[in-house]
């Protein structure tokens, strides 16, 4: 018998979770703040949760995907109440991308009351997500993993067991690091492209047949050329979250990593700018201004 499912969040992510999930069989209950986004999967089957409250009730396996540290840590202790009730069969996974070390201290107080928790992040966008085409990376009990397979493989094409609660969100990190940087990489090049006189549209069609390709390149390359930032498959204000992270994370291993530092930089640059909602191709609208359009 398939485990119930209960989802907080259905944004840009957990619209996909939701809908793979029902496709799957799965029931899922779903919450989310913002009616809008639970009437996007009640169509689809899902059944509205007025209070997350009720999710402990109805659900086996609690399935977030909200913004950040902060909010996971107050849905869990004061919407959810999980702290409060004895569901010592509960599992919690959290595809969130938070602070490993926040993730590690909920899980252990988590557990202390009985409930198992996996961090579970995912590498892909919501475009990616649509089509199934992410990875899972988690952290957790390796039993746990085990019984919650089933779920990733209705949610993805591979996930894997990294280590300890924590580890899926440093994976997460790392490859949100490599991501980040081929992303500036790309916008810096077609930039140099630019100016040497080459079609950008070009230019990207031969990078994308080169030794230089990269997944970015599918993601963000067109964005970037075509300057289409406002519909966003991912907002820059979530990866600039992530980048925050990804330096607090090699601060406290004292891990330089100069050239995310400066990434990060020029992701502030364009937060400043009111760009908070685009595309995280805007990067490339940093480089425009510094190369003068």
């Amino acid at each position: 018998m398939k485990q119930r499912i209960g989802l907080v969040g259905v944004g840009l992510m957990g619209h996909w979770l939701a809908r793979h999930l029902l496709a799957a069989g799965y029931s899922v209950a779903a919450h989310d703040l913002i009616p809008a986004n639970i009437d996007a999967v009640v169509r689809f089957g899902a059944t509205p949760v007025a209070a997350p409250a009720e999710l402990a009730a109805v659900a086996d396996v609690i399935v977030l995907s909200l913004p950040n540290s902060q909010i996971i840590n107050d849905v869990v202790q004061n919407s959810l109440h999980l702290f409060d009730g004895d569901r010592r069969d509960l599992i919690v996974i959290d595809t969130s991308t938070q602070d490993p070390a926040a993730s590690t201290e909920l899980a252990l107080r988590l557990r202390a009351s009985g409930i198992e928790m996996l961090d579970a992040t995912i590498s892909g966008t919501s475009e990616m997500f649509a089509e199934r085409d992410v990875i899972f990376m988690v952290g957790g009990n390796s039993a746990v993993f085990e019984a919650c397979r089933p779920i990733f493989s209705a949610l993805s094409k591979d996930a894997f067991l990294l280590g300890p609660n924590g580890a899926g969100g440093s994976c997460k990190l790392i490859a949100n690091l490599v991501l980040t940087l081929n992303r500036m990489a790309l916008a810096e090049g077609l930039t140099l492209a630019k100016r040497a006189g080459l079609d950008q549209a070009q230019a990207l069609e031969v990078l994308m047949k080169s030794a230089a390709y990269s997944k970015a390149m599918d993601q963000k390359g067109a964005r970037m050329v075509q300057r289409n930032f406002d519909a966003p498959a991912s907002r820059l204000s979530s990866s600039y979250k992530d980048a925050r992270l990804i330096l607090a994370l090699a601060a406290r291993l004292d891990c330089p990593v100069p050239l995310m530092a400066l990434t990060v930089q020029a992701m502030a640059a364009e937060m400043s700018k009111g760009r908070r909602d685009r595309d995280p191709a805007t990067l490339i609208s940093f480089y425009d201004e510094l190369a003068g359009g």
